[in-house]
């Protein structure tokens, strides 16, 4: 009889907790030998990520020209163009709830308060916040509930305001979530790497306290340490290749632990007051604070700690200067460009910096071994904003795009062109119909889209 070990082992000792990537020994005997079954596919679906762009985009450097599969990759898709074939890049989608409909001002605020819910916020700066339950958390409460650690995790480059008034009369509540429990209740994300590496990899003690928690930090030296007797033998119980995978895996965990280590103690260079402050504990320089927090996210599918992630990649109206990329101005002061070219053209940039980023996420799922595939194949990743040209704050023709087949439930490599009007929340309808919801409508949405399934 072939042993099995559960998906759920974990090696754990003096506080720390690591889970386990998928190896072949976890696979159940029966289905060893097996393709994965239609329920297997079914459940891969539940490894989604939403990601949340600010400002809107040059759509001109964003729009394919041609629709089909035979398509373009223009500029700022590019970095993405060894994935042409799992992707699916879909435009002429509409994000109504973001519209004023007598609301006046505040564009910026509903275009991320709507983006995952579909639902038009209450204007308020305070009492009476009313939004709407987001798809992610939706898929939480209704498909992957019990099935991993950890429910979800939202993650984002600036943090969430939990009240205050931040855009023409919307509270701040509105402008850093994308993710909402309740309609009334958004979900805070994290924004440090080393408290997002904890989670994963900390004492799962609930009792634990702060203090605790931090004289735990303080005298371990390393989480891989203090595991190592574990991690030893189990790796004699393993064939070659799931030691060849216990020990990328457990290698990528010290390298993580590393570099948030050495990320902690630099010291930080004095700047102008005009850039976006660094909250303790978290890089200064944009692509390394976004890379680190790549990493850890992909740790998390890799050990299966939760299935369902969002992030930001800025707040709405984010005034963040890219230095790094030589553009000294703020990003929302230069999405009002006025049709300045060269306003245009640096808002062309900070877009093709993003896409280079999030491509690099992209390589790091598709590097790393899980079940039959990547964690790439069995995943779905959504890429977008609620804003289409900033200039205009147009709500339509918003730049959408997904990245793989959740585990072959989708049809990808193709351009998409819907008609006007059609509500982005359809997406949303389409994903929770795959995902086990048929009945299950969000926002506006009515309908789903033939053209991305496969079944």
């Amino acid at each position: 009889m072939t042993r099995s070990i559960s998906r759920r082992t974990v090696l754990k000792a003096a506080g720390a907790v690591v889970a386990l990537p998928f190896l072949e020994i976890m696979r159940p005997s029966r289905v060893m030998a097996q393709t994965a079954t239609a329920t297997e596919r079914s459940a891969a679906l539940h490894r989604i990520a939403f990601f949340y762009s600010p400002n809107g985009m040059h759509m001109p450097a964003w729009l394919p020209t041609t629709v089909g599969s035979d398509f373009d990759l223009p500029e700022t898709l590019a970095p993405l163009a060894e994935f042409r074939d799992k992707l699916n890049v879909l435009t002429g989608l509409t994000l109504d709830g973001a519209r004023a409909h007598g609301d006046g001002p505040g564009d910026h605020a509903r275009a991320v308060a709507s983006y995952l819910t579909g639902a038009h916020p209450r204007k308020t700066d305070g009492a009476g916040i009313k939004n709407g339950v987001s798809i992610d958390q939706l898929l939480v409460q209704k498909t992957t509930a019990g099935k991993s650690r950890l429910p979800s995790l939202e993650i984002g480059m600036e943090g969430s305001a939990p009240a205050g008034r931040c855009d023409s009369g919307y509270s701040c509540v509105y402008t850093s979530n994308i993710s909402w429990r309740t309609e009334s209740t958004p979900v805070a994300k994290e924004i440090n790497p080393a408290a997002l590496f904890d989670r994963l990899f900390g004492s799962q003690d609930e009792r634990e306290d702060s203090v605790a928690a931090e004289r735990r930090r303080l005298y371990r030296k390393s989480i891989l340490d203090a595991v190592r007797a574990q991690a030893g033998t189990l790796h004699q119980n393993l064939g070659s290749d799931d030691r060849r995978k216990l020990d990328e895996y457990l290698y990528s965990v010290r390298d993580v632990e590393k570099r948030l280590a050495s990320s902690e103690k630099l010291d930080q260079p004095e700047i102008d007051a005009s850039d976006y402050p660094r909250p303790e504990g978290v890089p200064r320089e944009y692509a390394e604070h976004m890379n680190l927090l790549f990493d850890v996210m992909t740790l998390a599918w890799q050990t299966d700690s939760t299935r369902v992630m969002t992030f930001m990649l800025g707040n709405a109206g984010s005034n963040r200067s890219y230095r790094d990329i030589g553009i000294k101005e703020g990003h929302h002061d230069l999405s009002h460009h006025g049709n300045s070219e060269e306003k245009q053209n640096k808002i062309k940039q900070i877009n093709l910096h993003h896409t280079e980023l999030f491509a690099g996420f992209i390589k790091r799922l598709a590097a790393v071994p899980d079940g039959n595939g990547s964690l790439l194949d069995s995943s779905l990743i959504v890429f977008g904003s609620g804003i289409a040209d900033g200039n205009q704050h147009a709500h339509d023709g918003l730049p959408i795009l997904t990245v793989d087949s959740g585990g072959g439930l989708y049809k990808t490599g193709q351009h998409l062109r819907f008609d006007a009007e059609t509500p982005l929340t359809n997406l949303y309808q389409t994903i929770m119909q795959q995902a086990g919801m048929p009945d299950t409508r969000i926002g506006d949405s009515n309908g789903v889209f033939r053209e991305l399934m496969t079944g």
